[in-house]
């Protein structure tokens, strides 16, 4: 459900409703907020860069985009200014 269509449908509840999805949501916030806060393990860590790396792999291989100018590498340049 989008952004907007779920604060139509959020209007259409009495103002109690509306209050106690409110305060169960600014809850699951807060959980959020304090898993957040916790510091990861060395094991998630890993987990997480190999998983970024990964993501990141179609980027560094001959023809990624970060590959792109590296057909100018024999090409003298300079700065003018």
């Amino acid at each position: 459900m989008t952004q907007v269509k779920l604060l139509e449908e959020f209007k259409k509840l009495t103002l109690t409703e509306r209050l106690a999805i409110i305060e169960a949501e600014l809850h699951l916030v807060r959980e959020d907020f304090k898993r957040m806060k916790q510091p990861l393990t060395q094991t998630e860590k890993k987990r997480q860069l190999a998983a970024a790396a990964k993501a990141l792999l179609p980027d560094y291989v001959a023809g990624g985009e970060l590959t792109a100018f590296t057909a100018l590498d024999s090409e003298d340049f300079h700065a003018e200014g």
